[in-house]
C-alpha cells in the first residue's frame, strides 16, 4: 500500500485542477516585472492581508530573509524566539548573509515571548550594543495559534520602542481557519508578513512577502541579490493563486484529521499526545519506546519525523481513511 506521509504538509502533490491552472497560466518575465500571473498573485495576496504590496519568492526561508534584511542593516539586531523558524531552522541566514545579530529569547508553551523579556532585551542607544530594530514572531508556531491578545500587546510594545515587526506566517491561513479570525486581522499589526503557499495550501513551491510599497521595493532588490529572481514564474504563481481560491477553507479538514489522529492514540502506555490546534501533532515517547521508532513506522507504511518527540502533519493528500489506517499502525508499533 502507498505510505501515509505525515512528515510535513510540504509533501503534497498538485491536484489535477491545480496542474490545469498551471498549464494554462499566462506568463512573462518576472524579473522585468511583466509576468501577469505573478503580478495578479502579488496584488491578490497583498489585498487579502491588508498591505500595499507583495513579492512572490521561491521559498519561505528567502521570504523571511528578505524581510529581515529589508528591516535591518549590518550591525542591527532582531528579537526572536529561541525556537522560531527564522532563528533556528533557516541556516543562520540573517547573521551569515545579512550581518544581522539575532537576540533569541525563551518562548512560552504557546509560542509567545514574554513582554518583559522583549522589553528587557531592547538595547540602549550605546556604541557597545547592536541596534535593536525588529521584533519577529511566528504564527502558527509548532501548529499552535499565537493568541491575538498577545499579538496586539507585543506589536504595540514594539511600536512604542521604535521597532518594526515581522510575522513569519508560513501557516497563517491555518491560524485563521482554526481561530476564526480573518487572515487580514492577524496580519494587520505587523509591518511585514511572510506566507507560504507550499505547506497547507498545497502549491508545489512559493511564498509571498507583504508590506508597504517602500518596504517591498527594498525586498525586491534583496530578492535579486539572493538569487530569487525567476523568469516565467507565472506557472508557479498560478498554482499559488489556485490554492488561495480553493484550498483555504479545506484546511479545517486537516485540523480535524490531526484531532482524529490524536484521539486515536489516547491510552497508549508510554505515549503522551499533545492536543493539536491545527494540522501538527506532537507525540512524546518514553525512552524505551523511542529507539528506531521512525524506521519501524516507515516499514509499516507511516512516515513521520522525530526521535523522542514524533511529529505528524496532516495535509490535503491525507484522507480520514488514511488517518484510521495510521492509527492502527501506530497503536501496533508504539
Amino acid at each position: 500500500m502507498k505510505p501515509i506521509d505525515l512528515r510535513s504538509d510540504t509533501v503534497t502533490q498538485p491536484t489535477p485542477a491545480m496542474r490545469a491552472a498551471m498549464a494554462a497560466a499566462e506568463v512573462g518575465d518576472d524579473v522585468f516585472g511583466d509576468d501577469p500571473s505573478v503580478n495578479a498573485l502579488q496584488e491578490r495576496i497583498a489585498a487579502m492581508l491588508g498591505k500595499e504590496a507583495a513579492l512572490f519568492v521561491p521559498t519561505g526561508t528567502q521570504s523571511n530573509l528578505c524581510a529581515l534584511m529589508a528591516h535591518c542593516q549590518r550591525g542591527d539586531e532582531y528579537i526572536v524566539g529561541q525556537m522560531a523558524h527564522t532563528y533556528r531552522w533557516e541556516g543562520g541566514g540573517a547573521a551569515v548573509l545579512g550581518s544581522i545579530q539575532p537576540q533569541p529569547l525563551p518562548q512560552q508553551a504557546d509560542g509567545s515571548i514574554r513582554l518583559e523579556d522583549i522589553e528587557a532585551n531592547i538595547k540602549p542607544d550605546d556604541a557597545h550594543f547592536a541596534r535593536t530594530r525588529l521584533l519577529a514572531l511566528e504564527n502558527t508556531w509548532g501548529g499552535q495559534v499565537l493568541p491575538s491578545g498577545y499579538i496586539e500587546a507585543a506589536t504595540a510594545l514594539a511600536r512604542r520602542k521604535g521597532l518594526a515587526t515581522h510575522l513569519d506566517g508560513a501557516r497563517l491561513f491555518n491560524a485563521a481557519v482554526a481561530s476564526g479570525m480573518p487572515a487580514i486581522d492577524i496580519a494587520r499589526p505587523f509591518d511585514s508578513v511572510s506566507v507560504c503557499f507550499s505547506k497547507g495550501l498545497g502549491a508545489p513551491v512559493g511564498s509571498a512577502l507583504v508590506g508597504s510599497r517602500e518596504f517591498i521595493a527594498r525586498a525586491h532588490r534583496l530578492r535579486k541579490m539572493l538569487g530569487g529572481g525567476m523568469r516565467q514564474a507565472g506557472v508557479l504563481a498560478a498554482a499559488a493563486s489556485f490554492a488561495l481560491e480553493h484550498h483555504i477553507e479545506r484546511l479545517a479538514e486537516d485540523h480535524a484529521n490531526a484531532r482524529a489522529l490524536a484521539e486515536g492514540l489516547q491510552g497508549l502506555r508510554g505515549v503522551t499526545v499533545q492536543p493539536p490546534q491545527t494540522n501538527i501533532l506532537f507525540v512524546d515517547l518514553a525512552p524505551e519506546k523511542a529507539a528506531g521508532v521512525v524506521e519501524r513506522l516507515r516499514g509499516a507504511g507511516v512516515l513521520c519525523t522525530g526521535l523522542y518527540r514524533l511529529r505528524f502533519v496532516t495535509h490535503l493528500d491525507v484522507s480520514s481513511a488514511d488517518i484510521a489506517r495510521a492509527v492502527a499502525v501506530l497503536r501496533q508499533h508504539l
